[in-house]
């Protein structure tokens, strides 16, 4: 199958290169997971530092409740006003962070800290936070883009730099609202939302308690996990077979068993398990990749981010139980079949976020 060389031409991706116009796909039985190189990082930081100061086109996403709410982007968020909508300036910025805080020595890192210290000020950042407190938007981006400002400021507070501390110090107004918002939130949800898209419950929680963990807040973590159970502890038989849908870009399925692996002890998480998803205890248990036909169609192309958020969920779940190390080849599998799709070239529709997605799948190996 031909494919434009793109960003991703490395053997740590177990991707060969071929005559500069072709990538070939290697079919390794190997369970390693995969794992990011400096040159590959340098491609997947090229995708989020392109979108984060482009403004337009652009997704709102608020609610009016006049004429004088009608401003740009960049009025409304001037810290996240790009990547085509706010959640995914947000995780483009935590992509930008993640791979800084990885590969301290990259070419651009000072053009680039530049950049982060001219958006990431306290005045921006009250901006930002009085958008949230407007009556009509006050549900904006739940839980999806709530979810990814905790993980954003996760990355910033476990970075012993002084960018990154001055930088968290000035958005921790923003999370504070997040987790108080989480906290009122969730003991109102009385059922989960279990779609592939974003409002997708157990992925939210995945990443708030990623956050709770990896900074300490005991009593957002305890939250998080008293909700999380009480939504998902009698669950069985998920249907994965009747995914995916023709446009998600999250697994239902995989998202909640992940979830509950952050949530569980080992064997008590073995047991749910066995119960949810039990095909997963099957040497021969297989998904199919996600197929994308048209890259410019914005819906469309979200199984590429399908094929990123089973890899991370399936190594994630062979993490918490080893016995199940054969997942990390299917993860494998997908994240083969997805990495060469995100290429310099790719339409916006994929490329403002899709990088995101494949660093944070590589994260979780």
């Amino acid at each position: 199958m031909k494919r434009i060389i793109g960003i991703f031409c490395g053997s740590a991706l177990m991707l060969a290169c071929q005559n500069n116009s072709e990538i070939k796909v290697n079919t390794s039985t190997n369970n390693a997971p995969l794992t990011l190189d400096s040159i590959q990082a340098k491609h997947l930081l090229s995708l989020p530092l392109h979108c984060i100061e482009v403004e337009y086109p652009n997704k709102l996403g608020q609610v009016l409740g006049s004429d004088s709410d009608l401003k740009g982007p960049r009025s409304l968020h001037p810290i996240f006003y790009g990547c085509f909508d706010w959640h995914s300036s947000v995780h483009g910025y935590w992509s930008i962070v993640h791979i800084l805080k990885k590969f301290p020595d990259l070419d651009r890192s000072k053009e680039i800290r530049r950049q982060l210290n001219r958006n990431i000020t306290a005045e921006n950042v009250a901006t930002e936070l009085a958008f949230f407190h407007d009556k009509n938007n006050k549900n904006f981006e739940r839980t999806y883009g709530w979810a990814w400002i905790l993980q954003l400021q996760k990355e910033l507070v476990t970075w012993n730099d002084a960018d990154a501390k001055r930088w968290s110090t000035s958005l921790e107004p923003l999370v504070k609202h997040v987790v108080h918002a989480y906290q009122e939130y969730l003991p109102k949800l009385v059922y989960p939302i279990r779609t592939g898209y974003h409002d997708n419950s157990a992925f939210g929680l995945s990443l708030a308690l990623d956050y709770a963990k990896g900074t300490g807040n005991v009593a957002f973590e305890k939250s998080l996990m008293t909700n999380a159970l009480r939504l998902y502890d009698h669950d069985r038989n998920c249907n994965i077979s009747f995914e995916p849908s023709g446009s998600d870009f999250l697994s239902p399925c995989l998202e909640e068993a992940f979830c509950m692996s952050l949530v569980m002890q080992q064997d008590e998480y073995h047991k749910w398990l066995k119960n949810f998803l039990p095909d997963l205890f099957s040497t021969e248990f297989n998904l199919e990749p996600g197929i994308v036909k048209d890259r410019k169609d914005g819906h469309l192309v979200h199984l590429d981010g399908l094929n990123f958020s089973r890899a991370a969920c399936l190594n994630g779940i062979a993490k918490a139980l080893p016995e199940l190390n054969y997942l990390h080849k299917l993860a494998n599998k997908h994240l083969n079949y997805s990495l060469p799709n995100i290429t310099a070239k790719d339409d916006y529709m994929g490329s403002h976020w899709l990088g995101t997605f494949a660093l944070y799948a590589l994260s979780k190996n």
